[in-house]
């Protein structure tokens, strides 16, 4: 059975797999902590994100990754590291040979019903998968909720 892959990029971001019966498989970015100039700093972990995407290649039919760009008032360090791992990802996506499509958050936001408030995310996926709700019961968490809904609209217009 093959499956809907929905990603949130980005430090904080997810990973979510979604196949025909509703199950999800949910994964946190995985990330590592480096120091620089004495602080420590996040960094996407690019051989866990390449073991973990490779790992469900042959399950995976089609990704969908949440289109980003810089933010307004987003410092340029952030901004580089941001759009960084969004091409790592599509990267890693586009290696294992699996179909991608970008979606705008506009896009994808407006189709599931959503507001601009990142709890109506987590409510929305709780609704609709109410047996994963434990992944995104924190705010902070949201991003899981988020890959969750990116890949349900991936099913939609698949």
């Amino acid at each position: 059975m093959k499956k809907i892959l929905g990603i949130d990029p980005g430090l904080s971001g997810a990973l979510a797999w979604l196949d025909e019966s509703g199950e999800l498989e949910i994964h946190g970015m995985p990330i590592h902590q480096i120091t620089v100039n004495g602080k420590k700093k996040r960094r996407l972990d690019l051989y866990q994100l390449g073991v973990l995407i490779d790992s469900m290649a042959n399950e995976t039919k089609m990704a969908v990754i949440e289109d980003v760009n810089a933010m307004p008032k987003q410092g340029v360090t952030s901004s580089f590291s941001f759009g960084f791992s969004a091409g790592v990802i599509q990267g890693i996506i586009a290696a294992n040979l699996i179909p991608m499509q970008l979606v705008r958050p506009a896009v994808w936001k407006r189709t599931m019903g959503l507001t601009k408030d990142k709890d109506s995310s987590r409510q929305k996926a709780s609704a609709l998968y109410p047996r994963f709700c434990s992944h995104w019961a924190l705010k902070k968490d949201v991003d899981k909720a988020e890959a969750a809904l990116i890949a349900t609209y991936g099913r939609r217009y698949e």
